[in-house]
């Protein structure tokens, strides 16, 4: 009998132990569905006084708690019970789940509800708890409140609409149309502008960009759903031809009246970094020309609109890229902080408020990546940067009075932080190689840690790869980063299948510590069925300074050849790798270097998978375009360079080509005329599209095309 209980046990142990594949459901959508990393729901802080909260919502509590982060006391402040008693008491709809809030104060949050803004007092017990803060038409867009939640600006059919409380709402412009819009991000969403409505800090006026895309090409986005099908003609600015113009409003509520500031008669310059004074008295706004080679950073009059004067200047060879509004320290109006990459890397800059220099607050071979605030009781300013290392972010305070700065997050890893209103305290979640997520309260002065929520790995069951870091140099001895992605039961002796995958352009980086350390499950996926996946980015991708990306202007994807050949080297000097199985495979710019890597570089890889793919420069969009290739005009040996489709007799191997219908960032012209080209020389490739779907899959979607991709691997390389 305990022969056979043993035996049981054993058999139990090794059913147990017994790790399973991923399904490719799991391998695309896993991460954001079944196998997300567990989190605390809403953890943020609550408002002016050191106090922070989350949500618990399951099937036995749905409920709103805050803490101390003295004592990490936990009260329950609101229920959804008491939520649903106080919107019944005011004639609103029931809701299933407690809502993404916002704190108003310790005691007060609001939230949106359909149109309306609907504030609650936690502390109140009858119908006064709850107030419609304001509402808006339900077919608005880019609703923005302002600071104190007593005024929102949205457009409507092109049109800006500015409405105070509960009064009815004002039509502040009346030719919006499809030419021209109001309120909305411009320049198609470069130089970090993802907003169009800037509220003043008094809340007594707002300024907006006013977009007229009259004089740009339309372009045919076609919905082949509809019979017949309908033509959607979409503003599409190529490079190297007319632009939109784009001027700066204010309007004023008090006196009810607009005017426009005076930024100059150039039509093809770019607005940017626009920013309030916290007197609300200014505005300064960041003109970049259409070059993008010369930056003026301009204070403007609020109330006249007239141009004050030209605080500085910046220029550069290749192009200057500002992609931040300013920052007033404290919302003191004498003193701003400026954020440049004229030293070579993205640093802070603290200026007095008639643009004299004060001085550099960062410096170094490093990055910054954000500003959290300020922590008030010693004037430190706190951040995130890449001081420890590019392939991870750490937060940091930076003395706002001396030559000074000390770290607050001492684990390795990727750290995402908030801070308290008076700085004293981050929430830091943070990431790393074996961490999927670690939360704790750190007092920024003591720097004395408190963890409050630690992850599990909710890969833990699963047959998941083994992950090597891997330094190569480029050329010019440039240090590169890549990711070696092994089989879980990975045999030396064995000669394995290799696909490489890779973007390897500007905004972009890859390898990174962080969770999980693939960095994609279908990486995973792959290895579970017999490849080695690799990794590596290549001099124009992100998060390494202005030269590391700077490197391939105005020749795109020539060195980023360069250095992703640097990795085939590396692979096939491995006595595992069959160098006679090489894939390779990306999307946008990936789909770029993928095709590139097939057709100037034949031979070296057998079959490549190209999604979305720029294929002509010419054809893509100004702003993006012609800060890394110039115009065509100015760079006509570039553009010809990587311009692909006249390169298809070099074909070797098997390329597929996958579009969305439905792009309008890299359109579906682009590998349609790749295919007419092949037909032309009779050069077999291979095509799939996905209608109704524009530049990314998406969705249940997403799992037919990696299987789509997986499946053209495993038949050209197994």
């Amino acid at each position: 009998m305990k022969k056979i209980l043993f035996l049981v046990l054993l058999f139990t142990q090794g059913v147990i132990a017994q790790k399973r594949n991923l399904t490719m459901a799991e391998a695309v959508n896993g991460l954001s569905t079944t196998l997300a990393v567990k989190n605390l729901p809403q953890l943020k802080w609550m408002g002016n006084k050191e106090f922070y909260s989350h949500v618990i919502s399951n099937d036995t509590e749905n409920v709103i708690i805050a803490y101390s982060p003295v004592t990490f006391e936990a009260e329950v402040v609101m229920s959804l019970e008491k939520m649903n008693q106080l919107l019944e008491k005011n004639g609103l709809k029931k809701l299933t789940k407690i809502p993404a809030i916002n704190w108003l104060s310790n005691t007060a949050f609001y939230f949106q509800q359909d149109n309306k803004y609907v504030q609650i007092n936690t502390l109140a017990k009858d119908s006064s708890a709850t107030q419609i803060l304001t509402s808006t038409p339900k077919e608005a867009e880019n609703a923005t409140l302002n600071a104190n939640q007593t005024g929102i600006a949205y457009t409507f059919n092109k049109n800006l609409y500015v409405k105070v409380g509960n009064n009815e709402p004002l039509q502040i412009t009346q030719d919006g149309s499809k030419d021209i819009e109001y309120g909305t991000a411009v320049h198609r969403n470069e130089f970090g502008i993802n907003e169009g409505l800037f509220w003043s800090p008094l809340n007594d006026a707002i300024a907006f960009y006013r977009m007229d895309q009259s004089m740009v090409e339309n372009y045919p986005v076609v919905n082949w759903a509809e019979t017949p099908a309908i033509v959607n003609m979409v503003k599409y600015p190529f490079a190297g031809r007319t632009s939109h113009q784009v001027t700066l409003g204010v309007y004023n509520i008090k006196t009810a009246s607009t005017l426009y500031l005076k930024t100059g008669e150039l039509k093809d310059q770019y607005l940017t970094s626009v920013t309030w004074s916290p007197d609300a008295k200014y505005l300064y706004v960041g003109l970049l020309n259409r070059d993008q080679n010369y930056l003026q950073l301009n204070q403007y009059d609020a109330v006249s609109g007239e141009k004050i004067k030209t605080l500085f200047e910046e220029r550069n060879d290749k192009y200057v890229e500002p992609q931040h509004a300013l920052y007033f320290v404290n919302n003191n109006p004498e003193q701003f902080i400026w954020w440049s990459q004229r030293d070579g890397y993205m640093h802070l800059y603290l200026y007095k408020k008639d643009g004299t220099l004060i001085r550099p607050l960062t410096q170094g071979p490093w990055l910054v990546n954000e500003i959290l605030g300020v922590n008030k009781k010693n004037q430190e300013l706190i951040i995130t940067a890449t001081k420890e290392s590019p392939l991870q972010k750490t937060v940091y305070a930076v003395s706002l009075l001396k030559a000074s700065m000390r770290i607050v997050t001492k684990t390795p890893a990727t750290h995402q932080a908030t801070l308290s209103a008076d700085g004293n305290y981050i929430i830091d979640a943070y990431t790393n190689a074996n961490t999927p997520r670690n939360i704790e309260i750190i007092n920024v002065n003591t720097l004395q840690e408190k963890r409050i929520f630690t992850a599990s790995n909710p890969l833990a069951e699963l047959n998941t790869a083994q992950v090597q870091l891997v330094k190569l140099y480029a050329e010019d001895s440039t240090l590169l980063y890549g990711k070696l992605i092994l089989p879980n039961g990975f045999d030396a002796n064995k000669k394995y299948p290799v696909i490489v995958y890779l973007y390897n352009g500007p905004h972009l980086q890859l390898v990174k510590d962080a969770f999980p350390y693939s960095g994609n499950l279908w990486y995973d996926y792959l290895t579970q069925h017999g490849y080695i996946v690799f990794v590596m980015d290549g001099r124009g991708s992100s998060n390494r300074g202005f030269a590391f990306e700077s490197a391939v202007h105005r020749q795109l994807g020539t060195l980023e050849m360069e250095d992703q050949l640097k990795g085939v080297a590396y692979l096939t000097s491995l006595p595992y790798v069959d160098a006679n199985r090489l894939g390779v495979h990306g999307w946008s710019y990936g789909g770029f270097m993928t095709t590139s890597l097939m057709l100037r570089k034949p031979g070296v890889f057998k079959c490549g998978v190209a999604g979305g793919p720029v294929l002509d420069w010419s054809m893509y969009e100004i702003m993006y375009g012609e800060r890394y290739m110039d115009t065509p005009e100015q760079n006509a040996d570039g553009y010809k360079n990587n311009l692909l489709y006249d390169k298809i007799k070099n074909l070797k191997g098997n390329l597929l080509l996958i579009h969305g219908t439905d792009d309008d960032v890299v359109v579906w012209q682009h590998s349609l005329k790749m295919i007419k080209k092949s037909v032309d020389e009779g050069v077999q490739l291979d095509y799939f599209v996905y209608p109704g779907h524009p530049h990314n899959v998406r969705g249940k979607d997403r799992v037919h095309l990696m299987q789509k991709i997986t499946d053209y691997f495993d038949a050209h390389l197994k």
